[in-house]
């Protein structure tokens, strides 16, 4: 078996197999959304029904409603713009609408 190493720090990101996720969230006390971004979705979401984000403190809980991985944190921080402007919210609205399959 052989172990393994971890990559030099210069090795890209696609590189290193490492995903940034950009999700939206849905409070169930106010039932607006949350559009974030990060390495690691799971630990996320836990951190937002948990109370440690100041900013989703007091909408808790959440139910995570959509993610999509990308392949460099500049994409994944671009898409969470974009899903944050008025275009991205009428996109997001009409996949809502189309059950998340068109």
């Amino acid at each position: 078996m052989n172990p393994v190493r971890p990559l030099p720090n210069n090795v890209a990101d696609s590189e290193r197999n490492i995903w940034y996720y950009t999700y939206v969230l849905t409070s169930r006390k106010d039932n607006n959304f949350y559009t974030g971004t990060t390495l690691d979705l799971e630990r996320r979401l836990n951190e937002h029904n948990e109370g440690l984000s100041i900013s989703t403190r007091y909408r808790r809980p959440f139910n995570l409603i959509y993610f999509e991985a990308c392949p460099n944190k500049n994409d994944a921080y671009r898409r969470e713009r974009y899903l944050k402007s008025t275009m991205g919210k009428r996109f997001f609205r009409t996949r809502l609408k189309g059950g998340l399959t068109g």
